[in-house]
């Protein structure tokens, strides 16, 4: 899954149905969602949105990559 995929956009957090942000490969390529606090693997380019799928971050990394985000982004 790359930053362009037409999919990502589709893509939804299964507990707020809110929009993710695709982290960076190096962040382990995964799903964020900054509201809840959650990441959700990416396996294999396959997003694993089930509910039970996503892990609670800690503060700490929760800022570091809400940077990595922007940085991404902007």
């Amino acid at each position: 899954m790359t930053p362009d995929d037409p999919l990502l956009a589709l893509l939804a957090c299964p507990l707020d149905k809110g929009p993710l942000s695709l982290l960076p490969e190096d962040e382990g390529g995964a799903l964020y969602n900054p509201r809840l606090r959650l990441r959700y693997p990416v396996v294999d380019g396959v997003p694993q949105l089930l509910p039970s799928s996503g892990r609670k971050v800690s503060a700490d990394d929760h800022e570091r990559l809400l940077a990595r985000i922007e940085v991404v982004a902007g």
